[in-house]
């Protein structure tokens, strides 16, 4: 098929996300990438300010992963996980547990981020019913939340303004808390953390685990809050005996500024941790979900005795090398500078757009840009704009946003926000 021929079929066939059949926008094929660089089919290269959502870090056709993961092509591409182990999943295992909050021993590999929180709520709900509290089946989190589209996932999304408004109603219902207020680097209120509090009092018999992203909610408004508010809520965890889930999917691996966001808290340390996207580079769809030794314990001294979860693709050992290969440039690659870096250039360009008259804020932290526009954007026209630019971003509501690859040059994350300004200035 040449080019037209397959634009025409995806146009007729290929349902995209959070896309339409009928009369979709258009999408735009990729002929190649590398870096930081998209190529369509038609020739034209952009900058992909998205890492193609949040998860190729190091960028595209990365050596050092491509060879990670053609040597493990030579070995087996798959293996069962459930009797059978590898080399490549033990390895990833220990540096996970090396790299993230010390009470975080256990390592349950998971197929997605999505799945990594049901896999989180999951044990959450199995501890507490190994534990004789069969009560406690409800969640608490914070509106303006976003951690997937599977289904107990959604269900702790924000149920009003988020992207799951529409099953609202067969969902379980969990208790939602107002979004903290007070932004990061703000002055702390405790104010900010009542509601929260309140919720816990009132319904702590109910209630499993409070689950959340820490400090930046990503999909659901990419806002970022007072790194206390976690603080604060450890504290009511742990008065009230519950468990507390971080879904670090969007936030971990550098791109806040810290390795996980959690970091930015002094020394708060959850009892299970989500972690996803960027964790492979992009190369693979794969997750974990990392457990204390308190979940892991209960459950397995119940009367079942096992954790209930098992994935076909689970530990996939080509998702491992690519994870293991992600890992080491991680750790040797002095990503934490180029993300402080990314942010610097972020932060002194887009700044220019805050006085603009359809711009209701601008807020950069770590390798995160953000302009926030008083209306809803219209997104077929913005991307058209922004490619015209030469750079490929995804609007969504209000937000213009960008996570750029840590390997974009200075200049590929000029340009990124300047396009950035440009559209923002006479919004479409």
């Amino acid at each position: 098929m040449n080019f037209k021929e397959l634009a025409d079929y995806d146009r007729a066939h290929v349902w995209h996300p959070y896309a339409a059949m009928r009369n979709p926008i258009p999408v735009y094929g990729v002929e190649s990438a590398r870096g930081a660089i998209l190529k369509f089919w038609d020739g034209r290269e952009v900058i992909d300010g998205m890492s193609s959502w949040w998860a190729v870090a190091h960028g595209y056709n990365n050596p050092h992963i491509n060879e990670a993961v053609i040597k493990q092509l030579e070995k087996m591409s798959h293996v069962m996980f459930g009797g059978l182990t590898h080399e490549g999943a033990v390895v990833l295992a220990r540096r996970l547990v090396d790299m993230t909050p010390q009470n975080l021993q256990k390592v349950f590999f998971c197929d997605s981020g999505s799945v990594s929180v049901e896999v989180a709520m999951k044990m959450a709900l199995q501890y507490w019913r190994a534990k004789g509290f069969d009560s406690k089946t409800k969640f608490a989190t914070i509106r303006g939340g976003y951690h997937g589209d599977t289904w107990h996932a959604m269900s702790v999304c924000d149920p009003v303004g988020g992207m799951h408004s529409l099953f609202s109603g067969g969902l379980p219902i969990n208790y939602f808390a107002p979004r903290p207020r007070i932004p990061f680097g703000g002055e702390w209120e405790d104010s900010d953390i009542a509601p929260m509090r309140a919720i816990i009092r009132e319904h702590s018999n109910e209630i499993a685990a409070v689950i959340l992203e820490p400090v930046v909610q990503g999909a659901g408004g990419m806002r970022f809050y007072s790194p206390r508010y976690l603080e604060e809520l450890k504290k009511i965890c742990d008065e009230f005996s519950l468990l507390l889930i971080f879904d670090e999917i969007a936030t971990g691996f550098g791109r806040t500024g810290k390795m996980f966001a959690c970091q930015h808290t002094r020394g708060v340390e959850p009892d299970i941790m989500c972690l996803g996207k960027a964790i492979t580079g992009g190369y693979v769809s794969f997750a974990a979900t990392l457990a204390s030794e308190k979940v892991s314990d209960a459950i397995s001294d119940s009367e079942a005795g096992v954790f209930m979860h098992g994935p076909t693709f689970m530990a996939n050992p080509l998702a491992c090398a690519a994870a293991n290969a992600s890992i080491d440039l991680f750790q040797n690659g002095n990503i934490i500078d180029r993300v402080l870096r990314i942010g610097e250039i972020l932060r002194s360009v887009l700044e220019s757009a805050r006085g603009f008259d359809g711009v209701a804020d601008v807020r950069t932290l770590g390798a995160i840009g953000v302009v926030e526009m008083r209306e809803n954007v219209d997104m077929q026209k913005t991307q058209e704009a922004l490619i015209s630019r030469g750079v490929w971003l995804r609007p969504f509501g209000r937000l213009i946003y960008t996570m750029p690859p840590y390997v974009a040059t200075d200049e590929q994350v000029r340009r990124i926000a300047e396009a950035m300004v440009e559209v923002s200035s006479n919004p479409l």
